[in-house]
C-alpha cells in the first residue's frame, strides 16, 4: 500500500478508504516526526481516494504547516486534483506537477 521512493517520498497506491486510515496515518506521521524538511507523498499509483483519508492528509499538511513546512503532493491524476480541489483542500498542499 506504501513504500518509500529513493528520493524518500513517501508513496502511496491503490485504493485508500476508511481500512487503511490508520496504516496511512501511523507511517505519515512517523515520517513527519523523522524529517526535518517538507514531507513528500506520491499519489502516482493511487486509483480513488475517500474522504477519510483525505481528512487524515489535510489534518497531516496542518500540522507541518504549523511547523512552517509543507506537504508536496506528487503524481496526482487529474481526477484526484478534482477531489482535492471539489473538497476544498487545494491550497492546504504543495503540488509538483513533475
Amino acid at each position: 500500500m506504501f513504500m518509500a521512493n529513493e528520493d524518500s517520498a513517501m508513496a502511496l497506491s491503490g485504493r485508500l478508504d476508511g481500512r487503511h486510515a490508520a496504516e496511512v496515518r501511523e507511517a505519515l506521521y512517523e515520517r513527519i516526526e523523522g524529517e526535518q524538511g517538507d514531507v513528500v507523498v506520491d499519489l502516482t499509483e493511487v486509483e480513488s481516494i475517500d474522504g477519510t483519508v483525505l481528512k487524515l492528509l489535510a489534518a497531516a499538511a496542518l500540522r507541518l504547516q504549523r511547523t512552517g513546512r509543507q506537504m508536496v503532493l506528487r503524481g496526482c491524476s487529474p481526477a484526484l486534483r478534482r477531489v482535492f480541489a471539489f473538497g476544498g483542500l487545494r491550497r492546504l498542499f504543495a503540488w509538483d506537477r513533475g
